[in-house]
């Protein structure tokens, strides 16, 4: 009886023993968090704690009621606190979001336009499909060493984000000196609160980020195994100046350049082009698939009035404005001054049209994001010496228009006994015109560009005659290490008649991890895009083809990836 009460118990004891054990895994695992959080928050974290000067940490906590994501500690701080030249203060202001959840990878997210914002550490594209801090990354944001809402220069109007041009250094931080700095740091953090080195470093960023990615697998090499560039503008000073080339052009059209055409007018252009070109890969499906050949296809000048202007043609004034902006400026001497653009399917968008015409914000005066913000890059930070222009709509749109390209133009390449660095020089990757990127090349690295064909603000074809040229340096294929993919339709880095949703991320990661480079990447549309034609599928997909490929129809369904294949136009 004594013998089988026992027998039992044994079951019983099986399962204390189990739980025990299981008890002790858990505390541990707490222990061990707990371990870290506490030695990141009570040690703390400061110039002494992470050895490197120059460091101050002015938040850091548990995050654990974010809606959109799992726990996370939040580090925010600043570096290379200074005084500039011009008196006002400056610092590498950062933010780190470290998942309990740890991935062992690193993300540094680069940010887009004049930076000046701590942008929230996600590592969030909006064309990912999943976030960096959802995946499990460490991610990192930073300024890029300016405050662009600095009260200081609040009396600046619309030039208050770029009055950091007036001091050499914070040039040379926006430009790319804050990477250097600001990495060695993040990586420190990390393995002060991890106990371990990220296992692999990725940079993601899309227009000036992406640009930041393309100077970082030049000047900063050793750090980053893979780098995600997004409609890249890494030639953003000439890139500025065809904002003045384009304000000129239009006003050939109309004086007041809102005017100069209208939303129908450019849906019109849009529409030409796609009825050209559509069925040069196959099939008719409103997607621009072959770019190149389509250029030789279309004619803007067929689309030139006979008389008088009317709904389905242009003026001759209008001709000429908009084949001159294309063009891409030029001195008096004929000289390229930054590149020509390529005809898209996209042109009618509404992007583009924010870029280049008409921003209907109030407080711009409805002038177009190059007549603002982007003609005080062009004078603050884009020349030497700095121009220094009046932050109001009218004075700054006057600076593009008074823009002399024999004479002004050359100030992009320009220094002083102040400004030693020209604003090509601390802007553009240091090979851009004989782009190599050996030491990216020779430590691993892997890189995707993409790009898309309807971007407004930085060429298509730019992006396109860099890619080319990198080509020549290694024997006509560079794709073991760079690969170049066109968005048909994409305005600037999402939108347009596109299919802009894809994940390019986990594409990189494939290729720098497991050694599996991507021959297409399957894009979507976005069903929430308003500029998506009523006659395509929601649901539709296309692949993403390595240049110079493209997506050529095979038969089936046209609203599916799989019909198509990745082929030489």
């Amino acid at each position: 009886m004594f013998k089988k009460t026992y027998l039992l118990f044994i079951p019983f004891l099986l399962f204390l023993l189990i739980f025990s054990i299981f008890m002790i895994y858990v505390s541990e695992s707490i222990a061990s968090s707990a371990e870290a959080l506490t030695r990141l928050k009570y040690s703390p974290v400061t110039t002494e704690s992470l050895k490197l000067k120059n460091v101050q940490i002015t938040r850091a906590e548990l995050v654990t009621n974010d809606t959109k994501y799992p726990a996370y500690y939040l580090i925010r701080g600043k570096v290379n606190e200074r005084t500039g030249i011009d008196g006002k203060t400056y610092a590498i202001g950062f933010e780190m979001r470290l998942p309990l959840a740890w991935n062992s990878r690193f993300l540094h997210q680069m940010n887009g336009g004049n930076d000046g914002v701590v942008v929230p550490a996600e590592g969030d594209l909006r064309n990912l499909g999943v976030s960096g801090l959802a995946r499990g990354f460490a991610v990192l944001s930073t300024d890029a060493g300016h405050d662009g809402k600095d009260p200081a220069n609040a009396g600046f109007g619309l030039a208050q984000g770029n009055m950091f041009g007036l001091d050499p250094q914070a040039r040379s931080d926006y430009g790319y000196a804050t990477t250097g700095a600001i990495v060695t740091v993040a990586k420190k953090i990390i393995m002060d609160f991890y106990g371990k080195e990220p296992s692999f470093s990725y940079i993601i960023g899309c227009s000036n980020g992406g640009r930041h990615g393309m100077v970082a697998a030049t000047r900063y090499p050793e750090h980053y195994d893979g780098i995600l560039a997004g409609n890249p503008g890494f030639q953003l000073p000439k890139a500025a100046v065809q904002h003045a080339w384009d304000v000129q052009c239009f006003r050939i059209a109309n004086p007041d350049i809102r005017k100069s055409f209208s939303r129908e007018d450019m849906q019109l252009v849009a529409a030409k082009v796609v009825e050209k070109c559509d069925a040069l890969d196959g099939v008719e499906d409103g997607i621009i698939a072959d770019m190149r050949r389509c250029q030789e296809r279309f004619k803007l000048s067929e689309l030139k009035c006979p008389g008088e202007k009317k709904a389905d043609c242009l003026n001759a004034e209008q001709v000429r404005a908009l084949d001159l902006s294309m063009g891409g400026p030029k001195n008096s001497a004929g000289q390229q001054l930054y590149s020509s653009w390529p005809y898209d399917g996209g042109m009618g968008a509404g992007n583009w049209r924010f870029w280049k015409l008409e921003s209907g914000i109030p407080a711009w005066n409805g002038m177009p994001l190059i007549a603002t913000m982007g003609a005080g890059s062009l004078s603050y930070i884009f020349t030497v010496p700095p121009t220094k222009t009046a932050g109001d709509p009218a004075s700054l749109l006057k600076f593009l228009v008074e823009f002399d390209f024999d004479k002004d133009a050359p100030k992009i390449f320009a220094r002083d006994n102040t400004f030693k660095e020209s604003p090509v020089e601390f802007m553009d990757p240091p090979d851009v015109a004989d782009p190599k990127l050996k030491d990216f090349k020779a430590r691993g690295g892997k890189m995707i560009i993409y790009h898309g064909s309807s971007d407004g603000v930085f060429s298509t074809n730019d992006i396109v005659t860099w890619y080319e040229k990198l080509a020549l340096n290694y024997g006509g294929n560079p794709t073991d290490f760079v690969r170049l993919f066109l968005i048909p339709g994409m305005s600037h880095c999402r939108g347009g008649p596109s299919t802009d949703q894809f994940d390019a991320l986990s594409a990189l990661m494939t290729w720098v991890e497991g050694g599996q480079p991507p021959d297409r990447i399957i894009a979507s549309v976005d069903p929430a895009n308003p500029e998506i034609p009523a006659n395509w599928d929601k649901k539709r997909t296309r692949p993403l083809c390595v240049w110079p490929n493209i997506p050529k129809y095979k038969g089936g369904d046209k609203e599916k990836a799989e019909s198509f294949k990745c082929e030489l136009p």
